[in-house]
């Protein structure tokens, strides 16, 4: 069964929107870690402001994976999708279900590192 444009879509519609809800429950998790030394202790200070990095972190990755999706939708409106951005060669089909977002095929991904 060949991915078609708009199953291509769907798939990169619901991640879209998948990430935009994480982004939006993980938002009190990257607010800045208030240091009130009588209610949290150093250890907890430092935890807290560990997972705040690590919540900032998760969050520079969904905006890339969003900015992706949003260049794979495009593509799609371009009748673009589907070709690899380095040499123009079709993107295997498991690729694309694996990663609809994909840019390069797999012989030009593994030259991007």
């Amino acid at each position: 069964m060949t991915l078609t444009t708009a199953e291509a879509k769907t798939l990169l519609e619901t991640r879209k929107a998948e990430l935009e809800q994480l982004d939006e429950m993980s938002r009190d998790a990257r607010s800045p870690v208030q240091l009130d030394q009588q209610s949290v202790g150093r250890l907890s200070r430092m935890d807290a402001m560990q997972q705040q990095a690590m919540a900032q972190a998760n969050e520079r990755q969904r905006a890339l994976d969003l900015q992706r999706i949003e260049s794979a939708l495009q593509r799609i409106k371009e009748d673009e999708y589907g070709y690899c951005l380095e040499c123009g060669d079709d993107i295997p089909e498991e690729r694309l279900r694996i990663d609809p977002a994909a840019l390069y095929c797999v012989s030009c991904a593994r030259l991007q590192g």
